[in-house]
Protein backbone atom coordinates (compact mmCIF):
# COMPACT_ATOMS: atom_id res chain seq x y z
CA UNK A 1 0.00 0.00 0.00
CA UNK A 2 3.02 2.27 -0.54
CA UNK A 3 2.92 2.75 -3.82
CA UNK A 4 1.92 5.54 -5.94
CA UNK A 5 -1.60 7.46 -6.07
CA UNK A 6 -3.87 5.59 -8.27
CA UNK A 7 -4.25 7.55 -11.74
CA UNK A 8 -1.43 10.76 -10.61
CA UNK A 9 0.90 11.41 -13.87
CA UNK A 10 2.58 9.95 -16.78
CA UNK A 11 5.40 10.25 -18.41
CA UNK A 12 3.41 11.39 -21.58
CA UNK A 13 1.92 14.20 -19.75
CA UNK A 14 4.92 15.11 -18.07
CA UNK A 15 5.12 18.17 -20.66
CA UNK A 16 2.28 19.54 -18.75
CA UNK A 17 3.47 21.29 -15.56
CA UNK A 18 4.63 23.86 -12.94
CA UNK A 19 3.25 26.17 -10.51
CA UNK A 20 0.51 27.84 -12.88
CA UNK A 21 -1.38 24.06 -13.40
CA UNK A 22 -1.77 24.03 -10.48
CA UNK A 23 -4.14 26.56 -9.95
CA UNK A 24 -6.12 25.01 -12.77
CA UNK A 25 -5.86 22.05 -11.26
CA UNK A 26 -7.91 23.86 -8.33
CA UNK A 27 -10.06 25.26 -10.23
CA UNK A 28 -10.96 22.15 -12.00
CA UNK A 29 -11.84 20.50 -9.17
CA UNK A 30 -13.87 22.97 -7.62
CA UNK A 31 -15.70 23.46 -10.96
CA UNK A 32 -16.73 19.86 -11.47
CA UNK A 33 -17.10 19.11 -7.50
CA UNK A 34 -19.73 22.34 -7.99
CA UNK A 35 -21.93 20.72 -10.08
CA UNK A 36 -25.10 19.68 -8.13
CA UNK A 37 -26.32 16.71 -9.47
CA UNK A 38 -29.27 15.91 -6.78
CA UNK A 39 -30.78 19.70 -7.80
CA UNK A 40 -29.93 18.51 -11.60
CA UNK A 41 -31.31 15.26 -11.25
CA UNK A 42 -34.64 16.04 -8.99
CA UNK A 43 -35.73 18.90 -11.45
CA UNK A 44 -35.38 16.83 -14.46
CA UNK A 45 -37.44 14.18 -12.53
CA UNK A 46 -40.55 16.99 -11.71
CA UNK A 47 -40.02 16.41 -8.05
CA UNK A 48 -40.26 19.67 -5.62
CA UNK A 49 -37.15 21.49 -5.31
CA UNK A 50 -34.44 19.66 -2.99
CA UNK A 51 -33.68 22.49 -1.10
CA UNK A 52 -37.20 22.95 0.57
CA UNK A 53 -37.65 19.52 1.92
CA UNK A 54 -35.82 17.40 4.65
CA UNK A 55 -32.73 18.92 5.57
CA UNK A 56 -32.89 21.57 2.34
CA UNK A 57 -29.46 19.66 1.25
CA UNK A 58 -28.50 18.90 -2.29
CA UNK A 59 -26.76 15.38 -1.56
CA UNK A 60 -27.99 11.84 -1.98
CA UNK A 61 -29.34 11.41 1.59
CA UNK A 62 -31.71 14.38 1.23
CA UNK A 63 -32.29 13.07 -2.44
CA UNK A 64 -33.71 9.97 -0.85
CA UNK A 65 -36.44 12.20 1.21
CA UNK A 66 -38.22 12.71 -2.48
CA UNK A 67 -38.63 8.52 -2.26
CA UNK A 68 -36.83 8.23 -5.13
CA UNK A 69 -34.46 5.73 -4.75
CA UNK A 70 -33.03 5.60 -7.77
CA UNK A 71 -32.32 9.08 -7.89
CA UNK A 72 -31.37 9.35 -4.79
CA UNK A 73 -28.48 6.41 -6.26
CA UNK A 74 -27.46 8.21 -9.21
CA UNK A 75 -26.91 11.51 -7.13
CA UNK A 76 -24.68 9.69 -5.42
CA UNK A 77 -22.69 7.99 -8.28
CA UNK A 78 -22.54 10.89 -10.05
CA UNK A 79 -21.01 12.94 -6.82
CA UNK A 80 -18.13 10.45 -6.24
CA UNK A 81 -17.49 10.71 -9.89
CA UNK A 82 -17.07 14.40 -10.31
CA UNK A 83 -14.58 13.93 -7.20
CA UNK A 84 -12.71 10.67 -9.12
CA UNK A 85 -12.80 12.91 -11.76
CA UNK A 86 -11.04 15.91 -11.13
CA UNK A 87 -8.36 14.02 -9.40
CA UNK A 88 -7.43 11.39 -12.35
CA UNK A 89 -7.61 14.58 -14.85
CA UNK A 90 -5.37 16.81 -12.60
CA UNK A 91 -3.43 14.03 -11.94
CA UNK A 92 -2.96 12.68 -15.36
CA UNK A 93 -1.83 16.44 -16.88
CA UNK A 94 0.81 17.56 -13.81
CA UNK A 95 0.84 14.31 -11.13
CA UNK A 96 0.17 13.98 -7.24
CA UNK A 97 0.13 17.65 -6.36
CA UNK A 98 -2.28 18.54 -8.96
CA UNK A 99 -4.32 15.96 -8.11
CA UNK A 100 -4.39 16.48 -4.48
CA UNK A 101 -5.26 20.53 -5.21
CA UNK A 102 -8.05 18.71 -7.45
CA UNK A 103 -9.47 16.49 -4.49
CA UNK A 104 -9.52 19.70 -2.32
CA UNK A 105 -11.47 21.72 -4.95
CA UNK A 106 -13.81 19.51 -5.86
CA UNK A 107 -14.75 18.85 -1.85
CA UNK A 108 -14.49 23.03 -1.54
CA UNK A 109 -16.94 23.11 -4.98
CA UNK A 110 -19.63 20.22 -3.74
CA UNK A 111 -19.73 22.16 -0.10
CA UNK A 112 -19.62 25.97 -1.42
CA UNK A 113 -20.94 25.89 -5.01
CA UNK A 114 -21.00 28.87 -6.53
CA UNK A 115 -24.01 28.59 -8.40
CA UNK A 116 -26.06 28.08 -4.99
CA UNK A 117 -24.86 31.27 -2.75
CA UNK A 118 -22.20 28.53 -1.67
CA UNK A 119 -24.90 26.34 0.00
CA UNK A 120 -23.97 22.78 -1.28
CA UNK A 121 -23.65 19.24 -0.04
CA UNK A 122 -22.03 17.90 3.07
CA UNK A 123 -19.57 16.00 0.97
CA UNK A 124 -19.78 12.31 1.72
CA UNK A 125 -19.58 11.02 -2.35
CA UNK A 126 -17.11 13.30 -3.00
CA UNK A 127 -14.87 12.22 0.00
CA UNK A 128 -14.98 8.83 -0.92
CA UNK A 129 -14.92 9.62 -4.84
CA UNK A 130 -11.59 11.72 -4.62
CA UNK A 131 -10.48 8.84 -1.92
CA UNK A 132 -10.81 6.45 -4.72
CA UNK A 133 -8.84 8.82 -7.31
CA UNK A 134 -6.06 9.08 -5.10
CA UNK A 135 -5.54 6.37 -3.06
CA UNK A 136 -8.42 3.31 -3.58
CA UNK A 137 -7.94 0.91 -0.81
CA UNK A 138 -7.99 3.73 1.63
CA UNK A 139 -11.59 4.13 -0.29
CA UNK A 140 -12.59 0.43 0.09
CA UNK A 141 -11.72 0.95 3.94
CA UNK A 142 -14.19 4.25 3.93
CA UNK A 143 -16.63 2.25 2.69
CA UNK A 144 -16.32 -0.58 4.69
CA UNK A 145 -16.08 1.14 7.95
CA UNK A 146 -19.22 3.23 6.68
CA UNK A 147 -21.07 0.13 6.49
CA UNK A 148 -20.46 -1.52 9.76
CA UNK A 149 -21.29 1.81 11.50
CA UNK A 150 -24.53 1.84 9.64
CA UNK A 151 -25.59 -1.59 10.35
CA UNK A 152 -24.48 -1.68 13.80
CA UNK A 153 -25.98 2.43 14.53
CA UNK A 154 -28.13 3.08 11.56
CA UNK A 155 -26.91 6.43 12.09
CA UNK A 156 -25.51 7.90 8.52
CA UNK A 157 -24.05 10.90 9.59
CA UNK A 158 -22.25 8.84 12.35
CA UNK A 159 -21.08 6.71 9.78
CA UNK A 160 -19.81 9.04 7.79
CA UNK A 161 -18.19 10.77 10.36
CA UNK A 162 -16.30 7.35 12.09
CA UNK A 163 -14.93 6.63 8.70
CA UNK A 164 -13.53 10.10 7.97
CA UNK A 165 -11.81 10.33 11.07
CA UNK A 166 -9.82 6.55 10.85
CA UNK A 167 -9.76 7.56 7.24
CA UNK A 168 -6.20 9.93 7.65
CA UNK A 169 -5.12 7.26 9.95
CA UNK A 170 -5.28 4.62 7.88
CA UNK A 171 -2.96 6.92 4.87
CA UNK A 172 -0.44 8.19 7.83
CA UNK A 173 0.21 4.67 8.93
CA UNK A 174 0.70 3.42 5.41
CA UNK A 175 2.92 6.36 4.72
CA UNK A 176 1.25 8.50 2.76
CA UNK A 177 2.07 11.52 4.91
CA UNK A 178 0.53 14.53 2.02
CA UNK A 179 -2.88 12.18 1.80
CA UNK A 180 -3.08 11.84 5.60
CA UNK A 181 -2.55 15.60 5.63
CA UNK A 182 -4.72 16.15 2.92
CA UNK A 183 -7.37 14.41 4.21
CA UNK A 184 -7.25 15.94 7.81
CA UNK A 185 -8.30 18.56 6.58
CA UNK A 186 -11.45 17.17 4.39
CA UNK A 187 -12.02 15.34 7.60
CA UNK A 188 -12.21 18.34 9.79
CA UNK A 189 -14.54 19.94 6.77
CA UNK A 190 -17.03 17.09 7.23
CA UNK A 191 -17.61 16.75 10.61
CA UNK A 192 -18.29 21.09 9.74
CA UNK A 193 -20.71 20.38 7.89
CA UNK A 194 -21.97 17.42 10.06
CA UNK A 195 -22.54 20.15 12.97
CA UNK A 196 -26.06 19.42 13.19
CA UNK A 197 -25.87 15.89 13.39
CA UNK A 198 -23.51 15.69 16.01
CA UNK A 199 -25.65 17.95 18.06
CA UNK A 200 -28.68 15.40 17.22
CA UNK A 201 -26.61 12.44 17.84
CA UNK A 202 -25.33 13.90 21.14
CA UNK A 203 -28.79 15.06 22.03
CA UNK A 204 -30.30 11.33 20.62
CA UNK A 205 -32.62 12.98 18.53
CA UNK A 206 -30.90 11.87 15.26
CA UNK A 207 -32.80 9.94 12.82
CA UNK A 208 -32.21 6.76 12.04
CA UNK A 209 -31.57 5.27 8.36
CA UNK A 210 -34.72 3.55 7.21
CA UNK A 211 -36.82 5.31 10.10
CA UNK A 212 -40.39 6.62 8.58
Amino acid sequence: MRGKFVGTGTAGAAAVSGDGFLVVAFLLGYLLGSIPFGLILTKLAGTQDLRSIGSGNIGATNVLRTGRKGLAAATLLLDMLKGTAAVLIAGYFDGPNAAMLAALGAFLGHLFPVWLKFRGGKGVAVYIGVLFGLFWPAALVFCALWLATALTSRYSSLSALVAGFVTPIFLWWFGHLALASLFAVLTLLLFYMHRENIRRLQAGTEGRIGAT
